[in-house]
């Protein structure tokens, strides 16, 4: 059997619903660079305002909630494939809305914001509704090793692509000069991908979620246990969402430099990814739990022993593997852990990723309120400077809590 034989043989022993799960996942992946990069960097250059990206930042994450609470109310009335699509194709249209219209105003900002973070909490309630009735506890490491391994290699052609085309923009005069123009082109790029990625979703035969309850306010100890974990995770991800952006413009350079900045090491941390999908078993994911922080947390450190060019690029470095790596384990441990609920309980898969998300938010709305406390009462060099390391050591409660729900994994 050659190589490629070798390696494809285990996507085709997966369910037909699976593989085409994974190739909508693997188009989407392209544009989550876009979102979670380019949008906030467009919002800043068109407001000159780091306030406006924390605004639009906020106007995602509000608009989550309400967007998992309305699909809860549709699901059993439209197939979950339906609404995911649907979610996909929204955030291409909303970003084309935002890269036309610019963020001029407060109001335009917070009304873009809103529709980013409606569309993709629809996709994210959907997704995680698709990856746990789709997959087995046994396939979950490599359904999401895959699925981070493209996510990571679209993490470092994305954003030096589209760094490419924008600083060229500028240098060359493409598009009149107008960085604007660039932006709505890389835009109309990411909705034909979200297209594409939904008609890909269509074709597979999903389980159709029933109309069942799904607001609980009493869940088993094990559950808030596994909350613990959420709220960290949604800690660290609110502090560093505009983490990124902000010391690169900073730091190092403008949108071109963000571009391939985000391409240091991404090649190696892909093929890592994939390699950890591939070899390990759900027993390994506390390993790869404890890998992924400790990268985090040192990265964070050479960040504050470095505060230049360099420790922006050490950071960076460091964040590129560990984030796709924290992914991987929390995924298949959040699943791991809803399938025990769920034969605990008698519950709805749904009522248990609603309940998810709202602590999720919770967490990121913490982490987001202290980045911007600190940076309005000090400054945005203290919060990054100083206050970093403490957050990503913080999260490392995660080892601990960990052993708590399945100490035989940890």
């Amino acid at each position: 059997m050659n190589p490629l034989r070798k390696e494809l043989a285990p996507f085709y022993a997966c369910p037909h619903s699976m593989r085409i799960l994974i190739l909508a996942n693997m188009i989407y992946a392209f544009v989550f660079p876009i979102i979670d990069i380019f949008l906030g960097a467009f919002v800043l250059r068109s407001s000159h305002q780091l306030d406006r990206v924390i605004v639009y930042q906020l106007s995602v994450y509000v608009a989550a909630p309400p967007a998992f609470l309305l699909n809860g109310l549709l699901m059993g009335r439209v197939a979950a494939q339906h609404l995911c699509a649907a979610g996909m194709v929204l955030s291409g249209v909303a970003m084309v809305a935002l890269m036309y219209m610019g963020a001029q105003t407060l109001c335009d900002t917070v009304v873009v914001g809103l529709g980013i973070g409606l569309s993709t909490g629809f996709f994210w309630a959907n997704r995680g509704f698709l990856d746990a009735s789709t997959t087995e506890d046994s396939n979950r490491n490599y359904y999401y090793g895959v699925e981070f391994f493209v996510v990571t290699l679209a993490g470092v052609l994305v954003p030096a692509v589209t760094g490419w085309l924008l600083a060229s923009t500028s240098l060359y005069g493409w598009l009149g000069g107008r960085l604007q123009q660039a932006y709505l082109l890389v835009a109309c790029g990411a909705l034909l991908l979200t297209v594409l990625a939904a008609c890909f979703l269509e074709q597979g035969h999903f389980a159709r979620q029933t109309q069942t309850r799904f607001l609980y306010f009493s869940f088993p100890r094990l559950w808030w246990r596994f909350l613990g974990i959420t709220v960290l995770k949604g800690l660290a991800q609110g502090y560093l969402i505009t983490a990124p952006a902000m010391l690169v413009f900073q730091k190092v350079g403008q949108e071109g430099t963000l571009g391939l900045v985000q391409a240091i090491g991404g090649a190696l941390s892909a093929l890592m990814l994939y390699l950890v999908g591939r070899a390990t078993a759900p027993r390994h994911r506390g390993r790869i739990f404890g890998v992924g922080l400790w990268l985090y947390f040192v990265g964070a450190l050479l960040l504050t022993w470095h505060f230049d060019a360099l420790g922006v690029l050490l950071f960076l470095a460091c964040l590129l593997p560990a984030k796709p790596l924290l992914d991987v384990a929390y995924n298949a441990t959040k699943l791991g852990v809803i399938d025990r609920m769920r034969m605990a309980t008698g519950r709805s898969l749904y009522a248990f990723l609603f309940h998810h998300e709202i602590w999720l938010l919770a967490g990121r709305a913490l982490g987001f309120g202290v980045f911007f406390l600190i940076m309005h009462r000090s400054s945005p060099d203290v919060a990054l400077h100083v206050v970093l390391p403490l957050v990503t050591g913080f999260q490392l409660l995660t080892l601990p809590l960990l052993r708590l729900i399945d100490p035989g994994r940890s």
